[in-house]
């Protein structure tokens, strides 16, 4: 076997390996996976650590998720449309949930992964983007906006809410697309109950609505001139 089929093959054998067991992934485990002897590892590899990034930087290759997104094309409507790219993205955040605290351990002062990672990130947006194009006039968000809120929500519902107690962990991909389009109301406000202004013109006679105004006030009684001299002396001014 060419050296760079074995290196591509002790890949492949590590990658599964390394999302079972971690950074603790043996190189005896490495070469049983592969079929060769531990011996053939170190021909290819100069040390554990330095097979072990490269299996994460085949496991983190957005190339696979991008070219999923680009299949699914922009044919159908676009609940469906973002439905599909959901369970792609979702499945593939899944396969390598167990991988995310290695780079901290192996690639920690790795500028070349994390600009990897960055540019992977940004080529998955703009995949994402070009699905909701052709309904940008409906959203009142741009589609790359869109795209980030989407690929957001795919992330909680994968890493159980970043340690906020596994909040969104439930949500499947029905729900993060309704989430996205209809937000989080399962049921409209009732209507509210219209006031009518202050300073509104009453109602014309006649109306339906017109209801004679009763008057609370007394009538002024009409006064006697010898009014005065009826009452009592006690009650005189």
């Amino acid at each position: 076997m060419a050296p760079e089929d074995r290196r591509v093959a002790l890949i492949a054998a590590t990658i599964p390996l390394l999302r079972e067991y971690g950074t603790a992934v043996s190189t005896r485990q490495i070469a049983e996976a592969a079929g060769v002897a531990e011996g053939t590892i170190f021909g290819v590899f100069p040390d554990k650590a330095s097979l072990l990034r490269a299996a994460l930087m085949s496991a983190f290759d957005p190339q696979p998720a991008v070219d999923a997104l680009a299949a699914i094309g922009t044919q159908v409507e676009l609940r469906a449309r973002l439905r599909e790219a959901v369970t792609t993205l979702r499945t593939g955040m899944s396969v390598n949930a167990n991988l995310m605290a290695a780079p901290r351990e192996l690639m920690a002062d790795d500028a070349e992964f994390h600009e990897r990672m960055m540019d992977g990130r940004r080529r998955m947006l703009a995949g994402l983007a070009a699905l909701v194009e052709p309904d940008r006039d409906r959203l009142r968000r741009s589609p790359e906006a869109t795209a980030q809120l989407l690929l957001m929500l795919i992330a909680v519902s994968v890493h159980r809410g970043f340690g906020q107690g596994g909040e969104f962990g439930d949500m499947d991909d029905e729900e993060i697309v309704s989430v996205l389009l209809d937000g989080l109301l399962m049921r409209p406000s009732p209507p509210l109950r219209q006031e009518a202004p202050l300073d509104a013109a009453p109602p014309p006679a006649g109306s339906a609505q017109a209801v004679p105004e009763r008057d609370h006030s007394r009538r002024a009684l009409p006064v006697r001139a010898d009014a005065g001299h009826a009452l009592s002396p006690h009650t005189q001014c």
